[in-house]
C-alpha cells in the first residue's frame, strides 16, 4: 500500500549494552502486515552488530503487534534483507518473504 523512510528518531529503538540508537532503513505497508525493513551488505547479516540490532527491532514489532492488536491495527514484522537479494526484478512480495 506504502512505504517510507523514516525520519530522524522517529523510532525509539535502542540495542547493546551502550544503548545505541536504531533507526530502521525502510517501513513497508501491506494489506495485513506492516513490516519494518533493514537492508544490510550480504556479508555483514550475521554479524554481532546487525544480530543486536536485529534483536531490538524484533522487539518493538512485537510490542507495537500487542498495542495495535487491543487497538485494531496491523501487526509488525520486522524483516533483514541482503543486499544482493535487491535486483530490478524483486517484488515487494518476494523480499519480504
Amino acid at each position: 500500500l506504502k512505504w517510507l523512510r523514516p525520519a530522524e528518531r522517529q523510532f525509539s529503538i535502542t540495542w547493546g549494552p551502550l544503548g545505541k540508537r536504531y533507526e530502521p532503513d525502510f517501513v513497508v505497508e501491506t494489506m495485513d502486515i506492516i513490516y519494518m525493513v533493514e537492508i544490510k551488505k550480504a556479508q555483514d547479516v550475521d554479524t554481532n552488530e546487525v544480530q543486536e540490532k536485529a534483536k531490538a527491532a524484533k522487539i518493538y514489532c512485537e510490542q507495537a503487534s500487542v498495542y495495535t492488536k487491543d487497538t485494531g491495527g496491523k501487526q509488525w514484522e520486522y524483516v533483514l534483507i541482503p543486499h544482493d537479494k535487491v535486483t530490478q526484478s524483486a517484488s515487494v512480495k518476494s523480499l519480504l518473504e
